[in-house]
């Protein structure tokens, strides 16, 4: 069980599917959570969220003329909730300038080692790639995709006859031990942007 966050200590959780490591942060976390947002009505994160008294604020991306114009408006809804970090949980969109900047940081988790396998299909392109090892990298957002400073990271080996679901299987448990870990050591001031 990972240690407490201090007193006053809020998240927003950004998530567009299952919601998985939402619920890592849910059971890890359960008065800390803020908010969940996203960009999918019928994500199954939001029933998660909803089933824990979470508040859920989903925006709809097609309405609106450029990224630029929804990242400011789902920054308006998620800053409502007064929260001193985002996390991105499986969240598929790319964040702009125009959410980054709304918050003091916002963290990521990607499937792969980072700088290896930036982007989409990192675990695809691992394997198909041959590598060895792989692995799950929690990071703080900037504009560039995957680029941010690293928060944590673990290597995960890749074993003969690995597929893309046998290696998810076995990376989705680190993800959700690294982000429940980086979010604590955010608060906790032990990791910085």
């Amino acid at each position: 069980m990972p240690e407490g966050l201090p007193r006053g200590s809020r998240f927003a959780v950004l998530a567009s599917g299952s919601g998985t490591n939402l619920q890592a942060l849910l059971d890890a976390y359960p008065g800390n959570v803020a908010v969940v947002a996203g960009d999918k009505a019928n994500a199954l994160a939001f029933g998660r969220a909803r089933r824990s008294g979470v508040p859920t604020e989903h925006v709809d991306p097609a309405p609106f003329a450029s990224r630029e114009e929804f990242d400011r408006e789902l920054a308006e809804r998620v800053a409502v909730h007064d929260v001193g970090l985002v996390v991105g949980a499986g969240y598929m969109r790319v964040l702009s300038p125009a959410f980054l900047e709304r918050f003091p940081a916002v963290l990521n988790v990607h499937p792969s080692l980072l700088p290896e396998f930036r982007g989409l299909r990192a675990v695809e392109r691992a394997l198909e790639a041959g590598v060895r090892e792989t692995g799950v990298t929690v990071h703080f957002m900037v504009e560039e995709v995957d680029a941010g400073p690293v928060a944590a990271q673990e290597a995960v080996p890749v074993v003969p006859g690995e597929t893309k679901e046998s290696l998810l299987g076995r990376l989705h448990p680190v993800e959700h031990r690294l982000l429940v870990r980086a979010v604590a050591d955010y608060f906790w001031g032990k990791v910085a942007v």
